[in-house]
């Protein structure tokens, strides 16, 4: 699949305001609960040292909500049409600002809730400060979606096993790591994960200072109305 330019770098909120023309509301998503929730392009909050997003950044995009009752636990309610291109990446964003050889843990807990039709990936998306590398962290997919690049190897890092696949999109280095089986609940040691592109590999310095490490949710359709939910996530770094 080829993924736009355009990515959802964090710096899309920075964008000037555009409508949607979003009439519909969360759905079944526990709106009464929350203490957030937006259904604009770029709605943004940051609660509990971490930021959310809804982030609708691709084209042909329908109608999606995203709420939070705490920046660990949130959910978006998705109806994108049955069209091919990534229309969105909700997600929960925390900035870590440390280069790889600084890192003493980068790790990550997460446990969602996901439809069993459309098509997505719940991911990790890592970006160094300067946006020129993305290492994405697949751990689990459903319907026809695929990584940037070509395949490279298949590791055993962080405590999941994956593929490995190797691109661009024009503007950045993309590094897709696609758990070999879908997971909905788990741990991931990320440090294990930058160390082996940067030193087994060679493909970015060991001094790049990684930036955000962003979770979230990567809709290309979700037709008739979809809800993905955060039911626990942490990110922790040091």
């Amino acid at each position: 699949m080829v993924k736009s330019s355009l990515r959802k770098i964090t710096m899309a909120v920075l964008a000037p305001t555009m409508a949607l023309g979003i009439t519909v509301g969360l759905a079944s998503a526990p709106a009464s609960a929350a203490v957030w929730n937006s259904c604009h392009q770029w709605g943004n909050t940051s609660l509990d040292g971490y930021r959310l997003y809804n982030n609708i950044w691709g084209s042909g995009a329908g109608s999606q909500c995203v709420w939070a009752n705490s920046g660990t636990s949130w959910g978006v309610w998705a109806d994108h049409p049955n069209t091919g291109g990534i229309k969105s990446y909700p997600n929960s964003t925390k900035t870590i600002n440390k280069t790889i050889d600084s890192l003493g843990w980068l790790t990550s807990d997460y446990n969602v809730t996901v439809p069993s039709s459309g098509a997505y990936n719940t991911s990790y998306d890592i970006w160094d400060t300067d946006h020129d590398y993305e290492i994405m962290l697949w751990v689990n997919s459903t319907g026809p979606v695929g990584p940037l690049g070509t395949w490279q190897d298949n590791v055993t890092l962080g405590g999941h096993h994956w593929n490995v696949y190797k691109g661009t999109n024009g503007s950045n280095q993309v590094f897709s790591f696609l758990r070999t089986s879908d997971s909905r609940s788990g741990t991931v040691d990320i440090k294990p994960i930058l160390h082996w592109i940067a030193y087994t590999k060679g493909w970015m310095p060991g001094n790049e200072t990684i930036g955000d490490v962003q979770f979230g949710y990567e809709i290309t359709s979700s037709s008739g109305g979809r809800d993905f939910r955060t039911n626990h996530l942490t990110i922790n770094g040091g």
